[in-house]
């Protein structure tokens, strides 16, 4: 088969935080994967999220707004995702041991 494989080792990665977070926002989401697996860009983990939702393996879940003082403006658009219909989380268990440390 030509062109680049479908799959991807950062969304499979990104399915399993979603999977046991229940739901993110980009920023979140790169945060812990970095600090779970290997380091990856923001952008990397970003685009994995637009990727992730063409192929249906991860789905917007809300869009919020937040007021406060950012360096860029007054206000932020956090996107919520979570896992569609298309992901097949593995269990990956330390994303659980780390997520259950964390609370």
């Amino acid at each position: 088969m030509r062109g680049r494989p479908t799959k991807s080792p950062i969304r499979q990665n990104v399915v399993e935080i979603l999977h046991y977070l229940g739901e993110g926002y980009g920023y979140q989401i790169a945060k812990l994967y970095n600090e779970i697996f290997p380091q990856v860009t923001q952008r990397s983990v970003y685009y994995q999220l637009r990727k992730g939702i063409l192929t249906k393996e991860i789905t917007v879940n809300k869009v919020k707004r937040e007021e406060g003082e950012f360096s860029w403006g007054p206000m932020v658009e956090k996107v919520y995702y979570a896992i569609g219909p298309e992901a097949n989380p593995k269990g990956e268990k330390r994303v659980k041991k780390y997520l259950k440390k964390l609370k």
